[in-house]
């Protein structure tokens, strides 16, 4: 009985409602409604505050959508396991990545190789994906996060330098590289905090003792990259993700190394499931070698 409560409520914090969850799982909503308060009564906890149609969960239903996330994703792996056990056939795995550019050719590689697996694929920065593993939102990310994690198990895939990109009209733009000491003032478009590169740059910077200024944050690469298009300041990136562009330049650091480093990531309690092990291996294969 204590399952399909579960599976009632999950589906209802999940989904934000108690119809859009009888949809979703395919149980009446009387049956739904009945099994959660059910729940609550036994257990004398308030799982939802309803407010009209909309249901919002209490502090108790917070930390119980964490344990029935990963109760879900134990049965998954468990029925996985059992249809798939001497080759995986069928299933999902759920990717997370920080950007196209390091995630496409695993992606490629492993469906082609298991075409019968789905492949449901999540872009945030390094620091959202993290929470994501430890949330059970994704099983595998591939990110730029390089601060030690006891939860995390992680194998490096690429290693990519950073630079500075700036307007066509700007003064470092007819330059092939500039010393660090030089952006000293220099206006800055930045990523927002839990961006990887951000974090690399800022750390060199810190080094050396330069202080940027910075004029505005922006949610995305693309939206630094417009801004810096526009002129409005300079933007940083791994070169792996810079895309050519007429009023667009890259311009290398000379005396400061700067990288990021790809790892392909899942929780350490995760890293013996077969579906995950096999994205691991696929990504081994097909990985550059990591200049020193």
């Amino acid at each position: 009985m204590l399952r399909s409560q579960l599976r009632s409520f999950h589906a209802v914090a999940t989904e934000g409602g108690f119809t859009a969850a009888s949809r979703v799982i395919n149980v009446g909503q009387p049956t739904i409604s009945s099994q959660i308060k059910a729940l609550e009564d036994q257990y004398g906890v308030t799982l939802f505050h309803r407010k009209g149609r909309k249901v919002i969960l209490s502090d108790c239903g917070k930390d119980l959508l964490r344990i029935s996330k990963r109760i879900l994703f134990l049965e998954e792996e468990a029925q996985n396991l059992l249809v798939n056990y001497g080759g995986l056939l069928t299933g999902t795995l759920r990717v997370g990545a920080v950007g196209p550019y390091h995630a496409t050719e695993m992606l490629g590689s492993f469906n082609k190789k298991y075409p019968g697996i789905k492949l449901a694929v999540t872009q945030r920065n390094s620091l959202e994906m993290v929470n994501l593993l430890h949330d059970y939102t994704i099983d595998v990310a591939v990110l730029a996060h390089t601060e030690e994690n006891v939860d995390l198990y992680s194998q490096p895939f690429s290693r990519h330098e950073v630079v500075v990109f700036v307007n066509a009209t700007h003064p470092f733009a007819s330059r092939g590289h500039i010393e660090i000491e030089e952006l000293q003032g220099q206006r800055f478009l930045h990523r927002e905090n839990g961006s990887t590169t951000r974090a690399a740059f800022q750390k060199a910077l810190d080094h050396a003792g330069v202080t940027i200024n910075p004029v505005m944050e922006l949610g995305s690469r693309e939206a630094v990259w417009l801004a810096v298009q526009k002129g409005i300041g300079i933007g940083v990136v791994s070169n792996i993700e810079f895309n050519a562009h007429p009023n667009l330049r890259t311009v290398r650091i000379s005396n400061a190394k700067i990288y990021t480093t790809a790892h392909v990531t899942c929780l350490n309690e995760r890293k013996d499931s077969g579906i995950i092990q096999t994205f691991f291996n696929i990504a081994d294969i097909i990985k550059p070698d990591i200049d020193e």
